[in-house]
């Protein structure tokens, strides 16, 4: 049944009415977002002429609109402290109300109408409760028939209020946990990029803006995006474990060194997979030094093998590393680097990470570096089968990562 499509209030379709609301709800929807579905889907369930949304401002004491249809002027604020009128009794009381007469309830106050543009008759008011307390009020006005509200339409916002609540409560906390965990990336980050030598700090920064080039070109989900996005900027957070004297060591590192640098993905990958959050990107982190021939480490993955994902930051990667000055070596130029990224297709690298980064390159830079060098279509590409021409089919038919080796035989942290 349609979302708008008017709704026959009885016992028999509530349990169809709630399963809307999980369905029109998605948890990754913005508050905005989800706040417009459940009140649309009170207006249909009660077929009301409007209905509206109102929440509780603790520091300034007042409601304010947070969703209204028809809509009123955002500014709109009601008062609680000093004004009366039915939705600050139900703020006040808790209570649900439901009035068929407005006028003649001793709580109506002509002046909300007045404010609201909104005459109304009869109307059902529900207050939204949060954490044990009324965090604001649903309320429904002037049935479109004419006739008045009855005790199942009153039953049906009350019902979906408690959704509503659940609802936002969840929305609330999910995005404070995530506001807690950028925080976490942020404080990683800067770690890590203490462990590069001063030439090379923002590194992980300028990966991760590097790889949203790359997956812009991509057929990737908005939760792929998000993960390769961490991944990126998180993708050498196992080097804290390595000690400043092997990370800048401006000689060559011995066979021991270079086993110690090696594990980093592991470290990295083990620091962040416990974090639901960052579980996706944690994968991605193990796996973005393997190469395309399967010369790579940990595990020596190749081709397919090899998440899309983690073949792109690996292009990212190596590109920032070149066209970065260093201790011991000036750095390329970005014509240089697109040749070394070239030359070293289908050996180091994967050609539609190579294509995609190329790709979201030119057309970032194109407006907005005056003479930068911007990469042209790569001569090889014009040899390719088309599957593997196109990153946009690639990635629909990208195979689950295999895993050959136990991470847990992986898993230790390496000694310095």
């Amino acid at each position: 049944m349609p979302l708008f499509e008017k709704i026959v209030p009885s016992k028999n379709n509530k349990l169809e009415l709630m399963d809307k609301v999980w369905t029109k709800v998605k948890p990754e929807d913005k508050e905005e977002e989800i706040i417009a579905r459940l009140m649309r889907l009170v207006n249909a369930a009660t077929n009301a002429m409007a209905c509206s949304l109102l929440l509780y401002d603790d520091k300034r004491q007042e409601l304010y609109f947070k969703f209204a249809q028809p809509a009123v002027q955002p500014a709109k604020r009601l008062h609680v402290a000093r004004q009366s009128g039915i939705t600050a009794w139900i703020m006040k009381n808790g209570k649900t109300m439901l009035v068929n007469n407005a006028e003649k309830n001793a709580n109506y106050h002509k002046r909300i109408d007045h404010a609201t543009g909104f005459k109304t008759k009869a109307i059902i008011g529900v207050p939204l409760m949060m954490n044990n307390k009324v965090a604001g009020v649903i309320e429904v006005l002037n049935k479109e028939t004419g006739a008045g509200f009855s005790q199942q339409d009153l039953d049906i916002v009350v019902d979906l209020a408690a959704s509503a609540a659940v609802t936002l409560q969840n929305i609330r906390m999910n995005a404070e946990l995530i506001h807690s965990y950028k925080g976490t990336v942020k404080a990683l980050v800067s770690l890590a990029d203490s462990k590069e030598t001063i030439s090379g700090v923002g590194h992980s920064r300028r990966v991760a803006e590097y790889v949203l080039m790359g997956a812009n070109e991509l057929a990737l989900s908005k939760e792929a995006k998000q993960n390769i996005e961490y991944a990126a900027i998180l993708h050498d957070i196992g080097k804290l474990s390595i000690s400043d004297e092997i990370l800048n060591k401006a000689g060559p590192l011995t066979e021991e060194e270079w086993g110690i640098i090696r594990k980093h993905p592991v470290v990295g990958y083990n620091m962040l997979r416990d974090i639901p959050f960052l579980k996706g990107a944690a994968r991605l982190i193990l796996y973005h030094h393997e190469r395309y021939d399967g010369g790579g480490y940990p595990q020596g993955l190749q081709g397919k093998e090899i998440p899309l994902e983690a073949r792109l930051i690996a292009v990212a990667d190596a590109f920032d590393a070149m066209t970065t000055e260093h201790n011991h070596r000036q750095a390329m130029d970005h014509h240089k680097a697109f040749s070394e990224l070239t030359k070293n297709i289908r050996s180091q690298f994967c050609p539609i990470a190579v294509k995609a980064f190329s790709d979201g390159f030119a057309k970032t830079r194109l407006n907005k570096i005056k003479g930068a060098y911007i990469p042209k279509s790569f001569e090889f590409l014009t040899a390719l089968p088309a599957a593997e021409h196109s990153p946009k089919s690639q990635v629909s038919k990208d195979p689950q990562f295999k895993v050959r080796q136990p991470i847990s035989q992986l898993s230790k942290t390496p000694k310095v």
